[in-house]
């Protein structure tokens, strides 16, 4: 998956970076925080119409939720809990931008913008969720293309070029779309699991 390739391919850097962050005293929910707090105002600036703005604010809000788990490492204060805060705290970071953009659509009188930004948002909250109760089911669910750093990586390219509305068309599709392909994926794994042993 992308999402492993990226964490393989920036570890180290954001090893040393994190160390040097450690040295300020900040600690792995104060970036996760900031990185949300970020998102939030980049859904405010989508409501705005404020575009580019919004893209390079979510850009720079990834950097504080790439850096939370390397600080964590680094200070050996990885925890459940902050696992499990980073990932609450993202669901909300998305549905921020995804909250704007329907806000900015519905008042410019742009219905299919609306339903567009409320599909993806939809669709990028399932994927996440069956991922999650696939887990606490035992069941290794990452199938489908669109997980939480494709996702944002289009909403980037298109807050950054002013095609806001190809790409939540693109999200509003593909998010579904990788939705349906991990229910079908635990489908799967769980009727092999529940078959019964042959007879020798």
């Amino acid at each position: 998956m992308i999402e492993e390739r990226l964490r393989a391919g920036t570890n180290g850097a954001l090893t040393r970076i994190a160390a040097l962050v450690a040295r300020t005293g900040a600690t792995p929910n104060t970036l996760t925080l900031l990185g949300f707090a970020g998102m939030a105002a980049a859904g405010i600036l989508c409501a705005g119409g404020s575009f580019f703005a919004a893209g390079i604010v979510v850009a720079a809000s990834c950097i504080f939720d790439a850096l939370d788990g390397a600080l964590a490492r680094v200070t050996g204060a990885a925890s459940l809990f902050g696992a499990f805060f980073d990932s609450f705290l993202d669901r909300y970071a998305e549905a921020a931008v995804y909250g704007g953009l329907v806000v900015h659509y519905a008042g410019a009188g742009t219905p299919w913008g609306v339903e567009a930004a409320f599909a993806a948002a939809v669709g990028s909250l399932m994927v996440s969720y069956a991922r999650a109760r696939a887990e606490g089911l035992g069941v290794a669910c990452r199938a489908g293309l669109f997980a939480r750093p494709e996702r944002i990586a289009v909403i980037i390219a298109g807050l950054v070029t002013g095609f806001v509305l190809p790409a939540l068309v693109i999200l509003a599709v593909a998010t579904n779309a990788t939705a349906v392909r991990r229910l079908l994926c635990v489908r799967g794994a769980t009727l092999s699991l529940s078959r019964p042993p042959r007879s020798p």
